[in-house]
């Protein structure tokens, strides 16, 4: 027999939870916060894929790194996605 190593796509709360070592009850708490966005399944419940670690890393440092609340994180979030895009719009117009 062969097996194949497969990486689940998506982590339920807990294991989300776990992997950021957090509490499940502080993810929910940011999803409220629109910080984090699950995908929800037919039956309601809430699975977050992989890279949401990586923007929860992100929002872990914004919030300790600077005095904001996380309401003021979520609007530093939006403003640093589009200063990404716009730096992407500007690096593709050079090279054209």
């Amino acid at each position: 027999m062969t097996y194949a190593l497969m990486c689940r796509p998506y982590l339920s709360t807990d294991a989300f939870a776990a992997a950021a070592g957090l509490h499940p009850n502080m993810i929910s708490r940011l999803v409220a916060l629109g910080l984090l966005e699950p995908h929800v399944d037919e039956a309601g419940r809430r699975w977050f894929a992989q890279t949401q670690l990586k923007r929860l890393a992100r929002i872990r440092r914004l919030h300790a790194g600077l005095p904001l609340n996380y309401a003021a994180v979520g609007i530093v979030l939006d403003l640093l996605t589009r200063i990404d895009e716009l730096e992407a719009q500007l690096r593709r117009r050079t090279w054209t």
